[in-house]
């Protein structure tokens, strides 16, 4: 599997109003999950956004491995960005968010003051793949429910303005992807942790990638987890995971489909934390 081709026409519409809803952007808020710091960043975000400023929020910091999330926090602000690791799933500090928002907007708001002008109501456009927290961190910053939240891809549908006070409105935007998935790796983490729908890739090759993951980078997860040895082969880990929660048919044979099922969704849930899928060259 080198390459997926697959584009939800839903996408390219989106990137097509918020190319028209540019000129009316100061700013722009790039969430990434935290557990895939470089496989959930808009690979194609700069070629049409141009060159707006822009704050990396890596959302789901409380179910990352911190000491690797860590090293990409510094290696995008090495490259320039500004980033800011956030634990979303509780009340966020708004503060923080606004605070570089207004470093942001600090040159545009200077050229104004010199011209005899207030400080411009900031419009801030804020993107990210599916399912990494857009939704939630929108109703944090709000103070209220006014987005639809969802452990799934797909729940926002399309552009809408949302006022967080006098001074900053948001559009908020369905969530997006590139039209090429390059690598397999890539693919799979974006399976894994729900950015992608699961029908995209068997059900099985997603399962056995995390079990895989896992066993190499995160045995005592699986001890933790599962009470099972990370130094087993697969087919002995899924059997013991099958046996342990009762995922037996006629028989006493292991349902796979269903120990599938239990290793996406205690990923999902967060059951599984503390881990993060995405290394660095030299990891």
């Amino acid at each position: 599997m080198a390459e997926i081709n697959w584009y939800p026409g839903h996408m390219a519409k989106t990137k097509r109003l918020i190319l028209e809803k540019l000129s009316l952007i100061d700013v722009i808020f790039e969430v990434v999950d935290a557990r895939m710091p470089y496989s959930s960043k808009i690979k194609d975000l700069d070629k049409y956004t141009r060159n707006k400023p822009k704050l990396m929020i890596m959302t789901k910091y409380d179910l990352c491995d911190k000491s690797i999330t860590d090293k990409w926090v510094e290696y995008y602000r090495q490259k320039g960005y500004v980033v800011l690791p956030m634990d979303i799933s509780k009340k966020v500090n708004k503060n923080v968010i606004l605070e570089k928002t207004n470093n942001l907007m600090s040159e545009a708001n200077l050229k104004r003051e010199k011209k005899g002008l207030k400080p411009k109501k900031t419009r801030v456009l804020i993107v990210g793949i599916p399912n990494v927290g857009k939704s939630t961190l929108i109703n944090r910053l709000v103070s209220k429910n006014v987005t639809k939240t969802g452990n799934k891809p797909g729940v926002t549908k399309g552009l809408e303005w949302i006022r967080i006070n006098n001074d900053y409105e948001l559009l908020d935007s369905p969530g997006i992807l590139w039209p090429k998935i390059e690598t397999e790796e890539e693919a799979l983490n974006l399976a894994s942790l729900t950015a992608i729908k699961e029908e995209v890739l068997p059900i099985s090759d997603v399962a056995i990638y995390i079990l895989n993951t896992l066993a190499k980078y995160y045995p005592n997860r699986l001890q933790e987890r599962y009470s099972i040895d990370a130094s087993s082969d697969v087919i002995e880990m899924l059997d013991k995971i099958g046996e342990k929660r009762g995922c037996l048919v006629k028989g006493g044979v292991v349902d796979y489909e269903k120990v599938y099922n239990i290793l996406i969704n205690d990923l999902k849930s967060g059951n599984i934390k503390n881990i993060t899928f995405d290394r660095l060259a030299n990891e």
